[in-house]
């Protein structure tokens, strides 16, 4: 369908980022409001294809616009804020808005930059059965800090801190020190200020005030924006004993013979 208002009817696109903002877009050429949320108008933005089936095949759906909303911005895009959004694609009823059909949904997968445009990769609920069913055996822990597995309490393990001192690349200087030796890494920083305001990054180690970040900033910083820092987990088994006392919930197999043992021969 497309967003002639000789049909009456015109695409529609919900989209949930990460970070909790929610915009709507349409490819109508007058701003909608449909179910208490405003939509603004996106004659750009199109479906180049929206694949559906009742099989076991993945959803698939690609979106494609020219870069001309203020909502979607080149540099949002660059950065991340949009990777792993929701996104919900109906087509309504412009003059009777109570009349909808859903077209598919999905997540917001691999975004390309073109000239003057971009295309999204929109990857449906079918794309989860692409993951394996059953886990393969590790010497590292395959849980994450503090979730249902792990069953370590989070509650003062994040804390909210100031970047006082950037190098321009990964390392960030901090007003508060850490509580104990690499307390951060593995972990997550999540910015609450600056350009970077929403997104998250990991955190490859820490030692005292200084972290250094698995990849550098999106954007540049600024000031003294605010930062929270999650601990983080290098997965070892001595790490678990240590450091969280947390032996029984440990989800690797550190002691079991690794595949030398099958290859031996009477008298090596």
């Amino acid at each position: 369908m497309s967003g002639d208002t000789l049909s009456g009817w015109v695409l529609c696109w919900r989209i949930d980022r990460r970070d909790g903002v929610t915009i709507g877009l349409t490819g109508h050429d007058h701003d909608l409001w449909i179910d208490g949320l405003h939509y603004r108008a996106a004659p750009g933005l199109t479906p180049s294809a929206i694949l559906r089936g009742d099989g076991l095949d993945a959803d698939l759906m690609e979106a494609s616009g020219a870069l001309t909303s203020e909502a979607i911005g080149e540099h949002d895009l660059l950065g991340g804020r949009w990777d792993g959004a929701r996104v919900s694609a109906f087509a309504v009823d412009w003059a009777d808005r109570t009349a909808s059909v859903p077209l598919g949904e999905g997540t917001i997968g691999a975004v390309q930059l073109g000239e003057g445009g971009f295309s999204a990769e929109l990857r449906g609920i079918g794309a989860s059965l692409d993951r394996p069913v059953a886990e393969e055996t590790s010497p590292d822990c395959r849980a994450t800090l503090g979730d249902r597995r792990c069953r370590v309490a989070m509650a003062g393990r994040r804390r909210f801190a100031r970047v006082t001192g950037w190098d321009g690349a990964v390392m960030l200087t901090l007003d508060t020190a850490e509580p104990s030796a690499n307390a951060y890494g593995q972990g997550r920083l999540v910015w609450f200020g600056g350009a970077n305001a929403g997104l998250e990054t990991v955190i490859a180690r820490s030692d005292g005030k200084e972290i250094w970040l698995s990849a550098a900033p999106s954007f540049a910083i600024e000031g003294q924006p605010q930062i929270e820092l999650v601990e983080g987990c290098d997965k070892r088994l001595d790490t678990c004993l240590s450091r969280f006392g947390n032996v029984v919930n440990f989800r690797g197999e550190p002691f079991l013979p690794g595949i030398d043992l099958l290859t031996r021969y009477p008298g090596a």
